[in-house]
Formats: C-alpha cells, sequence, structure tokens
C-alpha cells in the first residue's frame, strides 16, 4: 500500500475534473451562445416590429434625453429624430406651439405624478395629426422619472371622427327635424318600446284623446282606439313586431265627440320598438264613397245618352261601355263583356257589319291600336255600308287607357243634305216673294237679302256683297226717297228691333212715285226682319173704295130715313082702318050680317098683322141706328114665360103643339124691357108652334143662375141645316113652310137685337131631324 504511487492519481483526477469543467464549460459557452443568437434574432424581431407597429415609441429619461426612431422625424417633418425633450417642444421641433406646451405639460406630469394620459397633437404647418399616449415605466426600463411615449398616426382616424361628427350634427339636426315633423303633425303619432308600452305621443295624439300632456298619456297608458274584435293597440303592435311587417287597420275612433274613420298603422323598428300613427280616412271614405256614387251616376248617365261611349284600360281591356253602344253596333253583352280586349272588340265589330270597309282590316286595327300611344284625340267620319254615318271620337286618358265616344250622324248628315236643300228652296222663295225682304244682324249689318229688294233700291250687287251697315246703306239710298230725311227713320226701326227687340212699322214714299209699307221685326236669333210691300196700286183702290163706302154710306142713311118715314107714315092709315073696322063691329053702322062680320074680322086680323110689321121694321132700324129706346125695369121672368105661352095657346091648339113649361127653380127678375123682352121669347116660341110637325111638342125651360137666367126653347121638329143656320138672323130672310108672314124676314133678327141691347145673347143650335134649341141668355142687370 505504502508504496502505490499517489500523485499520479492526484494527476489524474485532476485532469479528470478540469476534463469535465472544460466539458461542461464548452457545452455552457454553446449554450449561451444560442441564447444570445436568438436574443439578438428576437431584438431585431422586436424592431421590425415596432417599426412596422401604427405607433412610435419615445423613452424621455429624467434627465430630458429622449430615445425615438427615425420614423418619428419624418411625421414631425424633420430632418432627424429629437435627441431630447426640449428639441421636441421647441418651436421648430414640429409640433405647434399650442400642442406642445400641452404635452409638456402632461409629461411633466406623468414623470412627477405618474399619471398615464392620451393627448392629441398636430404636426406644425400640416393636416397630420398625432395621438400620444404617455405614461410611467416600469424600472426595468429606467430610472424613476423615465417616461414612455406612444405616438400614433391619427390623421385618418381624427378626419374620421370630424367626418362622424358632422354626421352626428347631421343627424341630430335631422332627428330635431323629425321630432318637429313629428309633433307638428296633424295625425296622431306614437312610440311603442320592447314591452309595446306607449313611451312617445305627440301633441295631434295628445289632443285627440283629450290628455292633459304627453307625458301624462304616456303615464297613464291612454290609447287611441279601444280593442275591436278582441285586438287591443298592444296586441296589433305586437302581431306587427312579430311579423316584422307593418299592419294597418280600419277603425272607428271617437275624437272631439265625433266618430272618425282612421287608419291605424303600427311599424316594427325592430330592438327600439314600434312607431304607429293613425291617419283620418273619414273624408277620404266619403269622398271615395262620392266617388262611387258620381261614377255611378256617370254610368247611368251615359246609358241615356244617345252616342255609344267604351271605355279601355291601358291594358286595353274593356272597363265599360254604355247600353247604346251595344245597340248601335250589334253586340252582345258577352262580346262585350269586361276585359275583352279592344281588338276582340274590334272584331265583333267588323263581324257584324258595322266598321268601314277597308282592303286590309289587320293594318286598320293597328292604327287605331295606336291610339292608346296617342299624345292627342283622334276624330275620324266612319260611312258604312247601310248609309250608317259615324262621328268617332277617340280620346287617350291619362292612366293609359283610351274613351270611344261613337254618335251616330246619320240623321244630322240628312238634316244638314234637307237643310241645304232647305237653304236653295228659302233662297228661291225670298227671290220670288212680292215683298222686298231684308235680315239685318245685331250689330246693324245687312246679313241676308232677296232679289225683290235690290230692285226697289236699285242698289249694285257688289254693294249688297259687302255687307254694310244699315246706316250706311240708308244714306247711300236716301236720293230715292220723296223725302230724304226719312232714311234715318229706317235705321232707327232696325235699331229698336235688334237692341230694344220691338216691332214697328211705317210707310215711306219714293221720289219717283211709288209707295210702301215697311215693318221692322225682331227675330229669336237677335237679328231683325225688314220688309217692305208695294202698295201703289192698294193706295189707289182704297181711294176708290173709301169713296164707295161714303156713298154706301149716304144711301144706307137714305134708306133708313126712307124706312122710318114710311112707317110712321103708313100708321096713320092703318089707325084710321082700324078704327072704322073697330066701330062697323061695334055695329055703329047697323047690324051687320054673318059675311059682313067675316069681313071685318079679316080687315081686323090683317091690320093687326101689318101694324106688327111696321112695328117690327121700325124696331130693326132703330137698332140698326143705335137708337133702340129700352125702358128698363124689373121683370118677374116665370110670369113673362107664362104670359107668352098662354098667348100663343090658341096657335098651339090649332096646330095640335104641345107646348110646356119647365123651371129649375124660382128665375127670380131681370132688368130690362119687358116689352121688347116678352116679344123676343114670343117670337122664338112662335117660330117653335111654326115649325114643328102637328103633334109635335115645344119645351120652354127656364135654368136660374146667379148673374144670368137662361131661358131655353126646345122643340122637336124637322130642324135646321148648317146652310140656312147662317143665314137666320139675316134681316127678310125666308125660311120654311109653315111660318108667319107676319114673321118672316123680321122675328129672329128682332129677337137678337132686343137680347143683345140688353147685353145679352142668343145662341141657337139645330141638326136636320133632331129638333132645334134656342137659348136666350138675358143678364139680371142692377
Amino acid at each position: 500500500m505504502a508504496n502505490v504511487p499517489f500523485f499520479p492519481l492526484i494527476v489524474g483526477a485532476v485532469l479528470a475534473v478540469w476534463l469535465v469543467l472544460a466539458v461542461w464549460a464548452l457545452f455552457t459557452g454553446l449554450s449561451m451562445r444560442r441564447k444570445a443568437a436568438l436574443a439578438r434574432t428576437h431584438a431585431a424581431q422586436l424592431v421590425d416590429l415596432l417599426n412596422s407597429a401604427p405607433a412610435v415609441p419615445l423613452l424621455i429619461r429624467p434627465d430630458g434625453k429622449l430615445d425615438a426612431p427615425d420614423r418619428l422625424a419624418a411625421w414631425l417633418g424633420r430632418e432627424t429624430a429629437p435627441t431630447d425633450l426640449d428639441a421636441l417642444l421647441e418651436a421648430d421641433g414640429g409640433l405647434e406651439p399650442d400642442h406642445a406646451r400641452a404635452l409638456g405639460t402632461e409629461i411633466a406630469a406623468a414623470q412627477q405624478g405618474g399619471r398615464p394620459f392620451t393627448l392629441p397633437v398636430r404636426v406644425n404647418g400640416s393636416d397630420r395629426m398625432l395621438l400620444v399616449r404617455g405614461g410611467p415605466v416600469g424600472t426595468r426600463l429606467g430610472k424613476a422619472g423615465t417616461v414612455v411615449l406612444w405616438v400614433f398616426d391619427a390623421t385618418d382616424s381624427f378626419a374620421q371622427i370630424q367626418e362622424l361628427r358632422g354626421q352626428v350634427g347631421q343627424y341630430r339636426q335631422a332627428l330635431d327635424a323629425l321630432s318637429g315633423v313629428i309633433e307638428a303633425a296633424p295625425m296622431p303619432v306614437w312610440h311603442r318600446g320592447a314591452d309595446h308600452q306607449i313611451s312617445l305621443v305627440n301633441s295631434a295624439y295628445v289632443k285627440a284623446v283629450d290628455g292633459k300632456s304627453a307625458q301624462d298619456v304616456i303615464e297613464q297608458g291612454i290609447e287611441l282606439v279601444e280593442a275591436v274584435d278582441g285586438i287591443s293597440p298592444r296586441a296589433s303592435a305586437a302581431n306587427a313586431a312579430a311579423r316584422k311587417a307593418p299592419t294597418a287597420r280600419m277603425l272607428p275612433v271617437t275624437i272631439d265627440g265625433k266618430r272618425r274613420l282612421m287608419k291605424v298603422v303600427d311599424v316594427p323598428l325592430g330592438p327600439s320598438g314600434v312607431a304607429g300613427y293613425a291617419i283620418d280616412m273619414q273624408e277620404l271614405e266619403e269622398v271615395r264613397a262620392e266617388l262611387r256614387h258620381l261614377s255611378q251616376a256617370n254610368r247611368d248617365m251615359l246609358d241615356r245618352l244617345s252616342a255609344g261611349v267604351v271605355q279601355f284600360g291601358a291594358n286595353q281591356l274593356l272597363q265599360f261601355c254604355n247600353q247604346p253602344f251595344l245597340s248601335l253596333f250589334g253586340l252582345t253583352p258577352e262580346t262585350a263583356a269586361f276585359d275583352t280586349h279592344f281588338d276582340r272588340v274590334l272584331d265583333a265589330m267588323r263581324d257584324s257589319g258595322q266598321v268601314p270597309d277597308t282592303p286590309d282590316f289587320r293594318a286598320w286595327r293597328q292604327e287605331r291600336r295606336n291610339w292608346f300611344l296617342s299624345p292627342s284625340a283622334h276624330e275620324e267620319q266612319w260611312r258604312l255600308r247601310d248609309g250608317v254615318h259615324l262621328r268617332v271620337y277617340a280620346q287617350p286618358l291619362p292612366d293609359g287607357g283610351l274613351l270611344v265616344i261613337f254618335e251616330d250622324r246619320t240623321e244630322h248628315v240628312q238634316l244638314a243634305s234637307a237643310r241645304d236643300t232647305l237653304l236653295r228652296v228659302r233662297t228661291a222663295t225670298l227671290d220670288n216673294l212680292f215683298e222686298a225682304i231684308a235680315v239685318f244682324a245685331s250689330d246693324g249689318r245687312l246679313h241676308l237679302w232677296n232679289s225683290r229688294f235690290t230692285k226697289i233700291w236699285s242698289v249694285p250687287d257688289t254693294t249688297m256683297a259687302a255687307h254694310p251697315r244699315v246706316d250706311e246703306l240708308m244714306s247711300a239710298l236716301a236720293d230715292r226717297l220723296a223725302r230724304p230725311e226719312q232714311a234715318g227713320l229706317v235705321h232707327q226701326l232696325i235699331r229698336a228691333a235688334t237692341m230694344e227687340r220691338r216691332q214697328r212699322g211705317g210707310r215711306i214714299a219714293f221720289a219717283d212715285g211709288r209707295f210702301f209699307e215697311f215693318a221692322a221685326i225682331p227675330l229669336p236669333d237677335g237679328n231683325a226682319l225688314f220688309t217692305m210691300l208695294d202698295t201703289t196700286d192698294s193706295r189707289h183702290i182704297e181711294q176708290a173704295l173709301r169713296d164707295r163706302n161714303e156713298a154706301l154710306e149716304d144711301a144706307d142713311r137714305v134708306k133708313t130715313a126712307f124706312v122710318s118715314n114710311m112707317s110712321y107714315e103708313l100708321r096713320t092709315p092703318l089707325t084710321s082702318i082700324v078704327g072704322f073696322a073697330e066701330m062697323m063691329e061695334a055695329g055703329y053702322a047697323g047690324e051687320l050680317s054673318a059675311q059682313s062680320r067675316d069681313y071685318v074680322n079679316a080687315i081686323m086680323t090683317a091690320t093687326t098683322r101689318l101694324t106688327r110689321l111696321i112695328d117690327n121694321v121700325l124696331d130693326l132700324t132703330q137698332g140698326a141706328a143705335g137708337g133702340l129706346p129700352i125702358e128698363r125695369r124689373d121683370i118677374d121672368v116665370a110670369a113673362m114665360v107664362r104670359q107668352v105661352v098662354e098667348g100663343l095657346s090658341d096657335k098651339a091648339d090649332s096646330r095640335d103643339v104641345t107646348v110646356d113649361m119647365s123651371f129649375e127653380q124660382e128665375p127670380g127678375t131681370v132688368s130690362g124691357d119687358e116689352r121688347r123682352l116678352r116679344q123676343a121669347l114670343a117670337h122664338v116660341v112662335d117660330n117653335g108652334v111654326s115649325f114643328v110637325s102637328r103633334g109635335g111638342r115645344v119645351l120652354v125651360h127656364v135654368q136660374p143662375a146667379p148673374d144670368v137666367v137662361r131661358i131655353i126653347v126646345s122643340d122637336d121638329g124637322p130642324g135646321i141645316d148648317a146652310k140656312t143656320q147662317a143665314h137666320l138672323f139675316d134681316v127678310f130672310v125666308r125660311f120654311g113652310r109653315h111660318g108667319d108672314g107676319a114673321n118672316q124676314g123680321l122675328g129672329l133678327p128682332l129677337v137678337r137685337q132686343f137680347v143683345e141691347a140688353h147685353g145679352g145673347s142668343v145662341d141657337l143650335v139645330s141638326e136636320p131631324g133632331q129638333g132645334t134649341s134656342v137659348t136666350l141668355t138675358l143678364p139680371r142687370g142692377e
């Protein structure tokens, strides 16, 4: 053991240890080298990351030294980055002075109080905006008081912010305007929140629900409408929100005590809730109802028109046609049904032969289809095969439709042709009239004349063709008149007829000795008709007739005087004859034989008749002369009738004629001359007795009235024909075969004269074989 060498062992151990340490050192060095390489790589990446970052870091130390990358110089518009804080904050440091001072204040506060900050600053002389975020750093980056700044280029962001601020301002103004519009809206508007409770209302809503204020309405949840069909306003809003589509309902609403029909609309706004508004539809519905009634009335009116009317929509489908349209074209309601196309209607009209003949119907139909696109109306005249003339008026409608009116002008065309014929006939008629005719318009101009007018006045055709005014024409023709100043009279008459609508006339003399009667007559159309009639010959005839009439009047006066004188002259010998006959009948000349007594009776009868005839002639002459004396007094009509009937009883019995009397009631009295009225009634009854056949009947019927008394004498005789009746009341007319010679020719004229002298009348009614009835109408008088 003693001989074992320790030194090599020690050396070997030391070497082994040294080798181990060397290996460890080698491995440790390699490891640290790798870490250093990784650190350098990581540092390079961090530098690249910082260089590509949107922010630039600045490290400000307590002594004012500044670490900043070169990129900051480009942002600040400098050639190099500042190396200390003073260089950054000085006037040419790159920032606006005010912003630089504000940044220095914030940095100092951060260094002293450790307060972070954010501050926007503007680069001097540029639109670039920088956002600086600063704050203290940890101890590993520097000592206390070290501040790190992160500078961001916020130019685009600030521009967007300014733009957004502008938009926000605009939106705020729009919101204010919209709020004002909603508040000023005349219709109720409201908003419901997510719970569908009312959260906003306008003044119209408050007024509609009679609320105190909008806040009061919202707090109380006053609804504008009630639940209808089990759907409340909140439920309707919820339904609109669920459907994500607006809903509308027509609901009755009571506003100011009046029931109004309103359209209530709920509009979903997503998470913001539901908006609503109500539109008063009452007037609109009333207008719609009125429009419906008006439309129906128009259709009813169109059905009553004689013209055919058809209307097509913008799609060229039939919308309406009236009954005359169907009748005019012979169409059935099925052929012209609603929604029938325009082409099919034309085809149906062609099939019925109610369109003009055309070689190319398709092209013709296309031309009519173009009416829909035409900017103006079209008018055509259709002449059909059966001679029918149609006026077709096509009016495009604003909505793209078409209204077509078919007027049957056949009668108008015929009337126009007839009018032309009548005008030609009128012209020929006027030219062949004996009178001169001229028509002047309301302005006094000559409008129409005939050839006789130009011939009388000798006016050239050129003058007449110029249609001169009446004053100009008469001034030019004044020299034709015997008195030229009368030309103004014609002008005045024409003016009176046209302006005053008065008819006037007169006479005028020409210088050549002719005489004319003229008249100015107003016409219905405002014109005046001027007529002239040549009275030259008639004036001569008139003078001759006037002379003859004076001669006849003189002869009639002589005749009347002669008859009157003869009547008075005949009375004297008749009086003597009657006196001596009465003396002989009384026996003053001795006792008469039976034969002599018959002679005396014959003398008495003849003289009585002659006396009555003379009285009648005298009465007729006095009546004709207007001097018939009337002695008025009250007359008992019934007594007068009985006296007349009793006086004719012997004559009636001799002819076997029955005379009856009939009174409706007590007739009372009339005022008049009893002798003459009794004489008139006796003449009528005597005629009845004389002219009926033997065994006939005469009835005297008295019919009283408040103002008159009618005495009707009727018989069942042979009657009188119309020719004889026309002369019954003429003097000295004889008729019949049973007449009394004393009455023939004088009785009925005297009857009329006596009755009319009392203000009454005589009426006769008779038919051959039906008898005769004579009515005496006597006024009661005073």
